[in-house]
């Protein structure tokens, strides 16, 4: 399973060509809208369980540059617009992995029939999807005989708003755990299958509406492209999408993205894709038993923390790797005494975290 999302690497310098003026999306808010300036970067992510993290995380593999309108326009290029990166890196996914079945999920951002059509043959997509989508019945069979051009469609089907708003609509109800990275949450859903047509265009989804039963949160719509999916699993699936936004968090907080002071088109293009990819190596690293006895859930007195979390398991890879490399220097350990060693262990391990 993969998740696909974009961030944007807030830049600033005459000389950083590919950047542009986008939507602030950790800064804005649904009525408060605040532009940066700043590197678009589009990062595809396996969305894998962590046993000793004890949640899912999203590990970046692949992470490309969607360069500015202005970028292209210099270069005298086609800008290609942020969907047209995601099908190509999602079919690059898909051309390295041919014999897996691949579930990707991402935001409404990428609810685009253009992009659904051109990836659903290849992997099963989940999206959100807006409440006054256009939903049909399958076009009925032609029948012999018949003149003019084929119909695409069939008959109109009310839309999710409509159903959402019905006293008769037949909900069921679930538990549903790991909502948006935290517990177990009680909703109600439906589901159907139905064309999902805009003028000129037209995709076969299977949607699910889901409302809160707690009333806390907004009723909300997702669609795959697997028709013969289970609603339930979809709604799992696209919950574990919330991991990536705590992945480029992460990579902000302990890794230095943001703070790089390269200007140049070639390094630019390698930097924050290396830092990302960082974050799946230090994962993956965590998981080694010798690493793994090091990493232990920091926290101050004010705050309990019980589970491992990225800046644990970097710290634990950084001290694995100082005490291999003071190892390693050290021509005479035996002129060490017992108190010597414990004062470097605690200096290598207070400061891992900080460094």
């Amino acid at each position: 399973m993969i998740g696909l999302d974009d961030t944007l690497e807030r830049r600033w310098g005459a000389r950083i060509r590919a950047r542009g003026i986008y939507r602030d999306p950790v800064r804005s808010s649904h009525g408060h809208f605040v532009k940066a300036s700043g590197l678009r970067w589009l990062s595809i992510m396996m969305l894998a369980p962590i046993p000793w993290a004890g949640r899912v995380w999203a590990l970046p593999f692949l992470t490309v540059l969607a360069p500015s309108e202005r970028f292209s326009r210099e270069h005298r290029q086609r800008h290609k617009a942020l969907t047209d990166w995601a099908r190509q890196a999602l079919l690059q996914v898909a051309r390295w992995l041919p014999d897996r079945r691949l579930v990707a999920v991402a935001d409404q951002s990428y609810a685009a029939i253009e992009l659904l059509n051109a990836v659903r043959h290849r992997l099963c997509m989940i999206t959100r999807l807006r409440l006054d989508a256009r939903l049909f019945t399958p076009a009925p069979r032609r029948r012999p005989g018949t003149r003019g051009r084929p119909r695409v469609v069939g008959q109109r089907l009310p839309s999710l708003a409509e159903r959402l708003a019905n006293p008769k609509t037949a909900w069921r109800q679930v538990w549903v755990d790991g909502w948006y990275g935290g517990g177990e949450r009680l909703i109600e859903f439906i589901s159907g299958t139905a064309i999902w047509h805009h003028p000129g265009k037209h995709v076969p989804i299977r949607y699910v509406l889901v409302r809160d039963v707690a009333g806390l949160l907004k009723p909300q719509a997702f669609l795959c492209t697997d028709l013969q999916a289970d609603p339930l699993e979809i709604v799992r699936w696209f919950v574990r999408r919330w991991s990536t936004e705590v992945t480029f968090a992460e990579a902000r907080r302990h890794l230095g993205m943001e703070t790089q002071r390269q200007w140049s088109d070639k390094a630019i293009a390698r930097t924050t894709p290396a830092l990302l990819g960082l974050f799946s190596l230090v994962s993956l690293w965590t998981a080694d038993p010798a690493i793994r006895r090091l990493a232990r859930p920091q926290c101050a007195a004010w705050y309990n923390k019980r589970t491992i979390t990225f800046s644990d398991a970097l710290a634990a890879v950084r001290r694995s790797l100082w005490a291999a490399a003071v190892s390693d220097a050290s021509r005479r350990p035996a002129n060490m005494t017992k108190g010597q060693i414990d004062v470097l262990k605690r200096l290598t391990a207070t400061l891992c975290y900080p460094a």
